[in-house]
């Protein structure tokens, strides 16, 4: 989504982050190759995934128990597409 998002800036002939400032979520690794790099809001992916197996065998081994609300930790990973409202480089 986001490199849809500096496509259209592109196009629209704006500046990120001078005039847009864009965010995304997930932080892949691919991010790192955008010019200029993303800002992104992490996710612990592996740790989704030990959790997931964790609540699946739960699961398995208690069908009728109600499964309980998981939440992990995420964090703003500030890259260069992010500037303060009015910023011009």
């Amino acid at each position: 989504m986001a490199m849809g998002v500096y496509t259209a800036a592109y196009e629209a002939g704006l500046s990120v982050p001078d005039q847009l400032s864009v965010v995304g979520f997930n932080d892949t690794p691919e991010v790192l190759q955008m010019r200029p790099q993303l800002t992104t809001v992490h996710q612990p992916i592996f740790e989704m995934g030990g959790e997931a197996v964790r609540l699946l065998q739960q699961l398995l081994d208690a069908p009728a128990a109600a499964t309980p609300i998981v939440e992990l930790p995420t964090h703003l990973v500030v890259r260069q597409s992010t500037a303060a409202p009015g910023h011009a480089a």
